[in-house]
């Protein structure tokens, strides 16, 4: 009888056994907090300071997100991440026509600095870190931010967190981009360069592997394309005369955790190395250049909304694999994310999954536990190989950018994702619920409503901003941004004047579609 052939979700060969010969040469002596990073980029990791823990969450109102805030600070959440809806992501404000029947239903809507505020209300953006999820208009959210900031009177250089800010994986597998590749690269660059001066402790991009994930690609496409655009944003920078060992400290990345807990585990372990030796390469000198930081979020692709409850148990093995992988922040999906927005109860057992991770499973104890393991350190070993295949296939095409305009990274995550989806289908991969063990009659989960009146009551708030608002200063505002934008200025001092004179975010967003053009 042949033996059974068990492979990883990127097609990896598991052997029966592993031993001491399948370690790979060179790795055995290395140390957490030196390059190359592999056992992680702190000495002593958790056991000095935890992980971040965030909660992602917006939807509806700015004042409904508000509340959602407070409730997740008073459970233990150490840092908020915003999630906006679709209008705000493309960069119409909640008026616009093509707004009706999204805003505020995957996140919140986010109109003008006065929402911002209101979203804050209460919360003190020093003392609190905030990632945003926003990327074709993340420069006109940070540009609230920083407004919301200094009418708080805080310190900027004391104001921490991020914005996703990566436009390439939004043409490759997302599709919430607005400017073509070439112009939405300038504004990315002038984000680095403004915030290295005025917000030194800002992560000025996040660049995300996660939705790459999401499209279908597997574990090793996830990081290769990833890498791949982080050393296009870096050779961006360059070309624009930055100094690679000042903004190579603020770069931060975002990935998924899935369910092989061992691939991924080598996943991360095999991102980091990559990381620093392509860093390196570049030019960095600075050790803290190199070292490759990162969120994850739990995988929403694996969620299934059959048997929901299941989905605890999923998200409670991506939370050791954040965890065993050396994760700097790590936000944990609602067991009903499958079916709505999540509910209070299913985000606050979302965190408690983190806090018991945390507190009671001994992982964070020691650093890098797995490492050592004949089996980690072969499949981290083996991943890296793989992802090295692909970023030199795509360097070999003329770097990320030219790889997504002719369409590779595109094609091949359909592939990915059809494979998988086959895998299911044929039975050779079990989902748990879904393909096997699957029940006659689900019990109803109570999902999360949106309310539809919230464009409602948007549209009226936007008119009453208009009406009292100094309209002569509004379009001087929009016209400098105009101006700076078909000349070389950066961008973000103009856009920050024009929403602290209460721009719009569709306004400013729309004046940059006059200059740059949309991408079809």
């Amino acid at each position: 009888m042949s033996e059974k052939k068990l492979t990883t979700d990127s097609g990896i060969a598991i052997q029966k056994v592993y031993y001491p010969s399948d370690l790979p040469q060179g790795e055995a002596n290395e140390h957490p907090g030196e390059y190359p990073y592999t056992r992680g980029v702190q000495a002593d990791m958790y056991r000095g300071k935890l992980w971040t823990m965030r909660q992602y969450a917006g939807f509806s109102t700015a004042e409904e997100s508000n509340k959602r805030y407070h409730y997740l600070l008073s459970q233990g959440v150490m840092g908020l991440s915003v999630a906006f809806d679709l209008p705000t992501q493309i960069g119409y404000d909640s008026d616009h026509p093509l707004a009706e029947g999204e805003v505020g239903k995957v996140g919140v809507a986010i109109d003008s600095l006065e929402d911002m505020e209101t979203l804050f209300k209460g919360i003190r953006l020093e003392d609190v870190s905030t990632s945003m999820t926003i990327n074709a208009t993340g420069f006109i959210l940070l540009a609230f931010y920083v407004a919301l900031a200094k009418k708080q009177g805080a310190d900027l250089k004391k104001i921490t967190g991020t914005i996703q800010n990566d436009i390439l994986k939004e043409y490759a597998a997302r599709g919430t981009y607005i400017y073509p590749p070439q112009p939405s690269m300038r504004i990315i660059t002038d984000i680095f360069e403004w915030c290295s001066r005025e917000l030194p402790r800002w992560n000025t991009i996040s660049i995300s592997g996660y939705h790459i994930r999401e499209a279908g690609s597997t574990a090793v496409q996830e990081i290769a394309f990833t890498l791949s655009n982080g050393k296009a944003y870096v050779q961006a920078a360059l070309e624009k005369g930055l100094d690679i060992n000042v903004f190579g400290k603020r770069l931060s990345f975002f990935f998924n955790a899935h369910n092989h807990l061992f691939e991924e585990v080598a996943k991360f372990r095999a991102a980091r190395r990559m990381w620093a030796k392509m860093m390196k390469e570049l030019g960095a000198t600075d050790e803290k250049a190199m070292m490759l930081r990162f969120h994850t979020q739990t995988g929403g692709a694996t969620l299934t909304a059959q048997q929901p409850l299941n989905n605890i148990s999923r998200v409670t093995i991506q939370t050791l694999a954040a965890v065993l992988g050396g994760t700097q922040s790590l936000h944990t999906n609602g067991y009903d994310e499958a079916l709505s927005l999540p509910t209070e109860e299913a985000a606050r057992i979302a965190l408690r999954t983190q806090q018991i991770v945390a507190f009671e499973s001994g992982a964070p104890d020691t650093v890098d536990p797995l490492a050592g393991s004949y089996f980690m350190e072969s499949l981290t070993a083996e991943v890296e190989a793989k992802a090295w295949e692909l970023v030199h296939k795509i360097d070999a095409l003329g770097g990320s950018v030219h790889a997504i305009e002719q369409g590779f990274m595109q094609d091949e995550i359909a592939r990915s994702a059809y494979e998988y989806q086959r895998h299911i289908e044929s039975g050779e991969k079990i989902i748990v619920g879904v393909n096997k063990f699957t029940v006659d009659k689900e019990e109803p989960v109570p999902g999360f409503k949106i309310d539809d009146t919230i464009r409602t009551v948007q549209t009226e708030k936007l008119k009453r901003l208009k009406a009292k608002r100094d309209n002569e200063k509004v379009q001087a505002c929009l016209a400098n941004i105009h101006t700076a934008a078909h000349g070389s200025d950066n961008l973000l001092p103009w856009v920050i004047e024009a929403v602290e004179h209460d721009c719009t975010l569709g306004e400013i967003a729309d004046t940059l579609r006059k200059v740059f053009g949309e991408y079809k």
